[in-house]
Order: C-alpha cells, then sequence, then structure tokens
C-alpha cells in the first residue's frame, strides 16, 4: 500500500512513493526525462511562457483536454488531463515561483497511465545577455516514471515514446506562448 502525501488538510493517494523527488535526484527504478530547451528571449517572453503554464495553457495546445479544480496550477491542484478515452489523473505536489524560475510538478493518482511525476518549468538565464531583453527563456522539463496500468505495462516501451511526444509537444506549446 502507498503512503498517502499529506499536503496541508488534504491527504491524496499519490501512486508512487517518491513525491518531490524532481526537485533533485531523480529515483532509480523509472525512465527518466530531463530536458531544458531554449524557448525565446525577453522578459516578456518568460511572463507569457509562466502564464500559459499556469494556467494549463501548454497542456491543452499540447492536445490534452483539461479538467482541474483550480483555474491556475497550485499546490494540491488536482488536474485529470484527457486524451481521447484516456483519462490522466495528477495531484500537483509542487509551485515554484522565484523572480527567474517557475512552474509545478504533478504526481500521478490511481487511474493514471504511469506511475510518478513530472516537473513543468520556465527559466529565465538573465546571465545570458548584457541586456534582460536578450537573456535567454528556456523550458525545463524533468520526469521520472514507470507503466501503472495493465496497457502500459503490456505497452512497454510505446509508454516512453507517447511521453517523448508530449515532452516535444509541451516544449513547443511553450515556445510558442513564448512568441505571444
Amino acid at each position: 500500500m502507498r503512503t498517502p502525501y499529506v499536503a496541508g488538510s488534504d491527504v491524496m493517494n499519490l501512486s508512487y512513493d517518491d513525491v518531490g523527488a524532481t526537485r533533485g535526484r531523480l529515483p532509480d527504478g523509472f525512465h527518466h526525462i530531463d530536458r531544458r530547451i531554449p524557448i525565446g528571449t525577453g522578459r516578456a517572453a518568460y511572463a507569457a511562457a509562466v502564464a500559459g503554464l499556469m494556467n494549463w495553457d501548454m497542456h491543452r495546445r499540447a492536445g490534452l483536454r483539461v479538467e482541474s479544480d483550480t483555474r491556475t496550477a497550485e499546490a494540491d491542484s488536482t488536474v485529470v488531463l484527457k486524451l481521447g478515452p484516456v483519462r490522466i489523473p495528477c495531484q500537483v505536489v509542487y509551485v515554484i515561483d522565484e523572480d527567474h524560475r517557475a512552474g509545478f510538478a504533478y504526481g500521478t493518482l490511481a487511474g493514471h497511465p504511469e506511475q510518478g511525476e513530472e516537473c513543468f518549468l520556465v527559466e529565465f538565464d538573465e546571465d545570458s545577455a548584457f541586456d534582460e531583453d536578450d537573456a535567454v527563456v528556456y523550458a525545463h522539463i524533468r520526469a521520472f516514471s514507470r507503466p501503472g496500468r495493465w496497457f502500459t505495462k503490456i505497452g512497454g516501451p510505446v509508454g516512453r515514446g507517447v511521453q517523448r511526444v508530449f515532452t516535444d509537444r509541451y516544449i513547443a506549446a511553450l515556445k510558442d506562448l513564448a512568441r505571444t
């Protein structure tokens, strides 16, 4: 039996144990993703990408339907992403809101095709330029996962392929948002 995740007054049963591990060393026994890609330049691009990430637009632009109990990603928010008939329930386990880095991580809930956690960050690298308008903005996605349902266990490498495709879609969506 999994240990319940306790945050605030809510108790959610996440489907994995290493809650918050996307902040540091990713745990053994999982497939790992760690991609950091430039998506634009300047403070306006950073602000637009952060807004699109936090209000779930990145997920929508990646082709997912989003049902969340909060308008923006907040600690303890529950979100159910949908891809056709597949339900993908998640719980936001932490939020980062700093001057040069913002985003969140969510963990998988019962019924999710995978078990694990995914962190989505937008980072502003003001050290990359002399002028803030030329500073590079990055999308940074870190995740650990393993099959969580019978069909993802049978699918084997197909699940990793789907995750790779959606990581690419998330980055493309953030690039698009940074241009607005």
